[in-house]
């Protein structure tokens, strides 16, 4: 096995590069993109230092599609991406304003309203159940309410 890898040159690197970004496109999951990249940059690495062992290129490489997929996602959070539909893969966030009655008492902070034919389970202010309470937020998937009209 390391004899085959020591014959490992510089267009091969290239060649998984390309395959890499192939599958990129054919799946795209914006994470074979970053590999493909660190494999060409191994393979131009190689040609410039063709003595380059094959364990030195898997270290390269690895620290090359760590950075590269860490660079990405550097440039995405102070570019993120905007949309028509912000709330569109974020459920609970939908729900954010608008008023449902508690399906279960608040109780310790911690109760259940039910959305369509979904229970969700909400926190806020001790109530009742049959309280009005309005989404203020989410927190993973908890929906956090307010009273909008407390019952007695």
């Amino acid at each position: 096995m390391e004899s085959l890898l020591s014959q490992v040159e510089h267009w091969h690197w290239w060649i998984l590069s390309v395959l890499l970004i192939i599958l990129e496109i054919l799946v795209p999951a914006v994470f074979f993109l970053w590999l493909g990249i660190a494999a060409g940059l191994v393979g131009g690495l190689l040609l410039l230092f063709p003595e380059m062992g094959w364990k030195a290129q898997v270290l390269w490489f690895s620290g090359l599609a760590v950075a590269s997929i860490g660079v990405w996602h550097g440039y995405l959070k102070k570019n993120p991406t905007s949309t028509d539909q912000p709330t569109l893969n974020r459920r609970g966030s939908q729900y954010i304003g608008r008023v449902f009655t508690l399906d279960e008492p608040i109780e310790n902070g911690v109760g259940r309203i039910r959305v369509d034919d979904t229970g969700w389970k909400v926190s806020g202010p001790d109530l009742s159940s049959g309280a009005k309470v309005r989404v203020t937020g989410t927190k993973g998937t908890l929906l956090l309410v307010e009273a909008v009209s407390p019952t007695a």
